[in-house]
């Protein structure tokens, strides 16, 4: 049976080896020292937990450790953070799982504590795991959201060419999601443990790009003062991506083709090619046989590259999948930015049935997030989202039940609030029984927790 993978980020040696020494056995140990490396192993690894120090670098830096949970939080959902702090500061431990860390723990490190700590958030990332329910859970293939039937055939064709090695050309238009459907051929492929790659060719300036994909030699060119590996070499046995494949330059064609046709790579200023084990995806929004009649991009490229061609539809063109989509976004960051929103109201939904996005996905879900951490209620209107509303029809009334709910919730959180949490207070402020009140936050999702502030005593009966 294989091993967790755990991460430790910290920028102590002497931790690193305390912990990379003191777990072997019991998880598989990854470390970084700094936000960077971190950034690589979450990526390229897929760690099931992370121990993250709240201070990484000088202090002076603050607590930049706080920024990259909120990045793996965002883009990593599964993975359970735990963090670490210097200092026993409770401002922080209390930030910290406000932002979505599962726990936290002191230095000096107790490996028997911090073993116990492990456990649990193992645990509970297998119970989130097995859950059955949510719309995470359905009609979900990989990373790709949608039960179309445009996007059942682009699942189709992923799971018929994940297990070969063959070229594979994504089109579509900006923000559908071509990365993802790279990404779920690299995940459903026999090189799933490998690295996937990833690199945007049109937003590197031309002159470096080579450089980037190929790697150079010590002294190749002015800047070049260390031999550096390029994307090639970097997907060794994993899978690389070109994005934007319609932006790179003739000569760079041409090395990507003698790539295609012999495996070889050659640094720039190298002299022996290199033999590595590369899967390519590419991936574009321009129409590449137009190019190719205009001269600017190779029609044997093309072919070599276009192995298999995977068209991803435009949202336009996906039907229900924009509700669909629409409510995963609404609840992956609710949960990402502690946000309790129920929901959108009815003229939402027809506004954003009715809007064309010409942004595809990305578009929807800039939007929907952008409401998400601005909305001031339980429900998101046209306004928020920044939409007209759609064939100019009044906003329905809530339900006689709803209104009662939404001004239970204000007032249960106005109490909590104005008690920094503590229950006692805020049910005598409410004029309620303490059971009472802990039924209310139980009915609402509440946490007294949340509400306390750095200091603040925990909840008393006094």
């Amino acid at each position: 049976m294989s091993l967790e993978k755990i991460l430790i980020v910290d920028d102590e040696e002497s931790i690193l080896n305390q912990l990379r020494w003191g777990l072997a056995g019991e998880y598989e140990v990854l470390t970084a020292s700094n936000m960077d490396e971190a950034r690589r192993m979450m990526r390229d690894e897929k760690p099931s937990i992370v121990t993250l120090d709240v201070t990484l670098g000088p202090p002076s830096a603050g607590p930049e450790g706080l920024d990259l949970l909120d990045e793996i939080v965002e883009k990593h959902p599964l993975t359970k953070v735990i963090m670490v702090t210097g200092n026993d500061s409770r401002e922080n431990a209390i930030t910290s799982i406000r932002r979505g860390a599962v726990d936290w723990y002191a230095k000096p490190i107790e490996l028997d504590e911090l073993r116990v700590i492990l456990k649990r958030a193992v645990h509970i990332r297998n119970l989130e795991q097995a859950q059955p329910g949510g719309i995470t859970a359905r009609r979900r293939y990989h990373r790709l959201v949608g039960e179309s039937e445009a996007m059942k055939r682009v699942y189709q064709l992923i799971q018929r060419v994940a297990g070969t090695d063959v070229t594979v050309l994504v089109l579509g238009e900006n923000g559908t999601g071509k990365e993802l459907v790279a990404n779920a051929i690299h995940e459903a492929s026999p090189r799933r443990e490998q690295p996937f790659v990833p690199i945007n060719c049109g937003a590197i300036p031309e002159p470096l790009l080579e450089s980037e994909l190929f790697g150079h030699e010590r002294g190749a060119f002015t800047d070049a003062h260390r031999a550096k590996e390029g994307k090639f070499e970097l997907a060794d046995r994993g899978t690389l991506f070109l994005d934007e494949i319609g932006e790179v330059p003739p000569h760079l064609q041409v090395k990507l083709l003698r790539f295609l046709q012999d495996k070889k790579v050659e640094r720039v200023g190298g002299r022996e090619p290199m033999r590595v084990d590369v899967r390519v995806v590419a991936a574009t929004n321009r129409d590449l046989k137009a190019m190719i009649a205009e001269g600017k991009f190779r029609e044997d490229l093309f072919y070599r590259l276009g192995v298999i061609i995977i068209q991803v539809p435009a949202l336009r063109e996906r039907g229900d999948d924009l509700r669909l989509l629409a409510e995963y976004f609404l609840e992956f960051h609710s949960r990402a930015h502690k946000r309790k929103i129920k929901g959108f109201t009815q003229a939402a939904l027809r506004a954003i049935l009715a809007h064309t996005w010409p942004g595809n996905v990305r578009e929807l879900e800039n939007c929907v997030q952008r409401a998400v951490i601005l909305s001031m209620d339980a429900y998101l209107r046209p306004e928020d989202l920044e939409l007209e509303p759609a064939g100019g029809t009044a906003e329905p009334l809530p339900t006689l039940q709803a209104a009662r709910d939404e001004a239970e919730l204000r007032l249960v959180v106005e109490a909590l609030t104005r008690n920094a949490g503590n229950v006692t207070r805020a049910a005598k402020d409410i004029d309620v029984s303490r059971p009472t009140l802990h039924d209310l936050l139980k009915k609402h999702g509440l946490e007294a927790s949340r509400y306390r502030r750095g200091g603040a005593a925990e909840d008393a009966d006094e």
